[in-house]
Formats: structure tokens, C-alpha cells, sequence
């Protein structure tokens, strides 16, 4: 049974409203993958906050008519598509995307789109190469803790080359005193 237009409007705007949250949006062949392998490989994509939609090319190409993004996906719409629509975390999704066509050996990727530049195969797998936002996160904030350390040993120093210096200074006057004294006692005995 055919779909409705109310239904037709329905996708696209689903299909619309999932591509104005997404930076990047992957095409691949899904022939010969069974209901159950999409479902696999969308729990795989959920933790890299991707989604993963399976429609009609004419529809995705109705969503994406007229957004200068998204135009570049239209010479990818050919045969049976599916779409991984990635929000944030494209290196985490790309990896599980990858992961998941070893296993299964039926996938191919056609290509993709990011902030309007078309993407080749090998363009994508240079992204899925990049670490991952957790990755960077843990990064950064190494580094950061890093810095903060040695800012802080930097600070603790300070105050104990001073009292060092200080001391320094203090043994040399007293160590010249002691010296004048015995300098002084000796030239009174020798006079005696």
C-alpha cells in the first residue's frame, strides 16, 4: 500500500527537521541488509547521537532541494539509500558505522555531506580517523590539569627559593660576623 501525501509531508518534514540538527550526513547502499541488521547498526549509531533513516530518495531529495547544505546529497540519491544523519560527534559514528560494515559485509558508503562540501569515501574515513569528542574532552582537560599543576608547583617555589636566598644571605652575614670576631680575637692575642 502506497503512502498518503499527509504521510509523504510527514517524512520530509522529519527528514528536514533531523538534517537542520546534523553537521554531517552519510549515504550508504543498504541492499541486502535485513530489518534486523538496521536496527543493529542504529543502536550502534545512538551513542554518537547519530540517527540513521531508511526513505525513498525522491523524499530526501524533496528535504533537501533549496537548503545549500544539504544540496550535494542529491548526486548521491541513487538506489537503495539510507542516511546517517550525525549531530555532533561524527568521528564516534563514522567508527561505529565502520565497525559495523566489517561485520556485515553488505554496506557500502557512496559518500557524504558536511557544512555543504561533498565528501568521498576517503575524505570520510579521514574523519573517522579524528579522535572522538570524549577523546578530545579527556585531551584537553590533561592539559589543562597539566598547566594548572605546573602553574602550581611554579607559585609553591617561589616562596621557598625566597626563604632559601634569604637564609642564604643570613648564614653569609652571620658566617662573616663569626669570622670578623675570630679575626678580632686573633689580632688581640697577637698583640698581648
Amino acid at each position: 500500500m502506497g503512502r498518503t501525501l499527509e504521510n509523504k509531508k510527514e517524512i520530509v518534514a522529519d527528514l528536514k527537521a533531523s538534517l537542520s540538527e546534523s553537521t554531517l550526513a552519510l549515504v550508504i547502499d543498504y541492499q541486502g541488509l535485513t530489518v534486523a541488521q538496521i536496527t543493529d547498526l542504529r543502536q550502534k549509531l545512538r551513542p554518537s547521537g547519530a540517527v540513521c533513516k531508511v526513505t525513498k530518495n525522491t523524499l530526501m531529495g524533496i528535504a533537501i532541494d533549496g537548503d545549500e547544505n544539504w544540496n550535494q546529497l542529491s548526486g548521491l540519491l541513487e538506489g537503495a539509500s539510507a542516511f546517517l544523519l550525525v549531530k555532533e560527534d561524527f568521528s564516534s559514528a563514522i567508527k561505529a558505522y565502520q565497525e559495523f560494515q566489517k561485520v556485515t559485509k553488505k554496506t557500502e558508503l557512496r559518500g557524504g555531506v558536511m557544512e555543504g562540501r561533498l565528501l568521498k569515501e576517503t575524505d570520510v574515513k579521514a574523519l573517522g580517523d579524528l579522535p572522538s569528542k570524549d577523546q578530545l574532552m579527556a585531551q584537553i582537560a590533561g592539559a589543562i590539569n597539566s598547566l594548572a599543576t605546573k602553574v602550581a608547583v611554579g607559585i609553591n617555589e617561589v616562596p621557598s627559593s625566597l626563604a632559601r636566598a634569604i637564609q642564604a644571605v643570613a648564614d653569609k652575614e652571620q658566617g662573616d660576623s663569626t669570622e670578623s670576631t675570630e679575626s678580632t680575637e686573633s689580632t688581640e692575642s697577637a698583640a698581648e
